[in-house]
């Protein structure tokens, strides 16, 4: 085999590593590189739902419901990054950071079901239909309450793990 041959597949076995390499970008590395932006859209919706509902006692429900469809449209954005992480999952990926991903997901989309309640409140709320309201909002409280039990699970998981979690990882 001449030398030039050698070379030849030397450098197409480099090239297959490097791609293998640069292909195989670990899940690690990528759960934290979203997490700030997660964590943001989280932070964001809290703050939207959080404002809707105050506005909502102040009966001011057009800006309530402004406020309430920005916090979904945040917690959607952060729910669509999180599954794409879920999805792309690797082997890199130990199981306490999956059950940190999966907790994060089913906050969230408790949070989703609560501003879902908060706009049928809204909207009763500005019918009239003040006890329809009521139980819309009960509801929403509810949910709201169920997904701080997967919050604790997460800071649970944080406290518990500390080596394996990067300040920007944390939501």
């Amino acid at each position: 085999m001449s030398k030039y041959i050698k070379l030849l597949i030397f450098i197409l076995i480099l090239a297959i590593i490097s791609a293998a390499i640069l292909f195989i970008d670990s899940s690690t590395d990528n759960m934290n590189k979203l997490m700030p932006e997660i964590s943001e859209g989280i932070v964001k919706g809290d703050k939207d739902y959080n404002d809707a509902v105050e506005l909502v006692n102040n009966k001011n429900y057009k800006e309530s419901m402004n406020k309430a469809v920005s916090a979904g449209k945040n917690y959607n954005t952060s729910l669509n990054k999180l599954h794409i992480l879920q999805n792309n999952f690797s082997s890199d990926v130990n199981q306490v950071h999956k059950n940190y991903i999966n907790n994060v997901i089913l906050e969230i989309e408790l949070k989703i079901k609560a501003v879902d309640k908060l706009k049928d409140a809204i909207g009763s709320f500005e019918v009239n239909y003040n006890s329809t309201g009521s139980g819309y909002a009960v509801e929403a409280n509810d949910f709201m309450n169920e997904s701080m039990k997967y919050k604790n699970v997460r800071d649970s998981l944080v406290s518990d793990n500390p080596k394996l979690f990067k300040q920007n990882f944390i939501i």
